[in-house]
């Protein structure tokens, strides 16, 4: 059944199972989950207590723009997150065999491609390897001929690259789209899969570290449906979870899950990014935020900053942002989640003291602290952005 097709309450638009973080329902006791022995969760998200900021990623997108000019009235099925579901899944109209030519073919022009690849460094091995062995050939000729060939094969590179970028949304229109079955649902507060619907409320949320082989450490959010007896994976011992990589700092994660708590909430206005901001009046509490003049914006307002700002300007107003979100304090913080799970606070794990400065391997010494409780009293009121932007 398409997101159209699903029942909604007539007097506010939404369905009777709509999220509200002032109205999760009572749940049961949290199971410990087996299956999340040996991955290092370093710290477990708390619900609610929104701070309304954006991760860079999202707020200043550097595909967006491109993406709404060339699809234009198809954006709304085409993009990623719309008013009502913001998609985690890409179905493609494509045959396998197209699947792996197009690998190869992106592949090969982003290794070689003397912009953005490897090509300026193959190419200066070449050219060393000529001038050593220039003398031993035969002839000029003989011994150009390699750094020839190696500059012939990065050119045609780096003109794949480009037509690649430049043509590879002609690709995305006509073949994929963000599918509609597998995707967070604002208007009915249930998280769409393979192996059934399931509310928003029953995912946790974490930031998972793994190390590389070099040492190297690679933070993610990851969202863990609660039940795993519930939403066992087929053929595979795994529980149902979601991964978003957000870009930058430990910051940009707890931004992420900022930005995704509001989207789902149906109490709260839609998250004030770029890519949703033509289907701002199509979500009825978004439309009435909007027209009581709560935004304090113009309907096209990131339409209009992306359309007269320079590449420079944008990058200036990215990073500006990226330091707001590093800046903000995102610890210390209730779980509104402690008042609906009975052992939730006893299933909680710590947080960093300073989340801004936090990033460590896992033999190393770190101060996590507890976060505050949470109480019906101070947590359970209906929470608006304040007058200022949202961001």
């Amino acid at each position: 059944m398409s997101l159209q097709d699903e029942p909604l309450v007539p007097a506010e638009g939404y369905a009777e199972t709509a999220y509200r973080a002032d109205a999760i329902p009572e749940q049961s006791y949290a199971p410990q989950n087996d299956m999340l022995r040996g991955r290092v969760l370093e710290t477990r998200l708390p619900w609610g207590s929104y701070l309304w900021i954006n991760p860079t990623t999202n707020q200043y997108s550097e595909s967006w723009f491109q993406e709404y000019l060339y699809i234009g009235d198809d954006y709304h099925d085409y993009t990623m997150i719309n008013e009502s579901r913001w998609s985690q899944r890409v179905d493609e109209d494509v045959y396998v065999l197209y699947r792996f030519v197009r690998f190869i073919f992106v592949i090969f022009s982003h290794l070689f491609s003397f912009v953005g690849g490897g090509g300026w460094f193959i190419f200066g091995v070449m050219a060393v390897c000529t001038i050593l062995f220039i003398f031993a050939a035969d002839s000029l000729l003989q011994a150009f001929a390699p750094l020839a060939i190696v500059t012939a094969i990065c050119g045609t590179a780096t003109l794949l690259r480009q037509l690649w970028e430049k043509y590879s949304i002609k690709f995305y229109k006509g073949n994929r789209n963000w599918s509609n079955d597998y995707a967070f649902c604002r208007r009915t507060g249930m998280v769409k899969t393979d192996i059934g619907d399931f509310p928003f409320y029953e995912f946790d949320t974490y930031i998972e570290m793994r190390v590389g082989t070099q040492g190297s450490q690679f933070h993610s959010l990851k969202l863990i449906h609660r039940y795993p007896h519930r939403s066992r994976l087929p053929h595979s011992k795994s529980s149902l979870e979601f991964d978003f990589t957000v870009g930058g700092s430990i910051a940009q994660l707890y931004a992420a899950w900022d930005m995704l708590q509001r989207y789902m909430d149906v109490s709260q206005p839609l998250p004030d990014i770029p890519q949703v901001e033509p289907f701002r009046h199509l979500d009825p509490t978004t439309k009435a935020y909007d027209e009581a003049g709560k935004r304090g914006r113009p309907a096209t307002y990131w339409r209009d900053l992306y359309a007269n700002s320079s590449t420079e300007e944008l990058k200036t107003l990215r990073e500006a942002h990226r330091a707001e979100v590093d800046s903000t304090i995102w610890g210390g913080r209730p779980d509104l989640m402690e008042l609906s799970v009975p052992n939730y606070r006893e299933t909680r794990k710590g947080e960093p003291e300073d989340v801004n400065d936090f990033g460590r391997f896992p033999w190393k010494a770190g101060t996590f602290v507890d976060r505050p409780e949470a109480t019906p009293s101070a947590d359970s009121t209906d929470q608006q952005p304040n007058d200022e932007h949202p961001r």
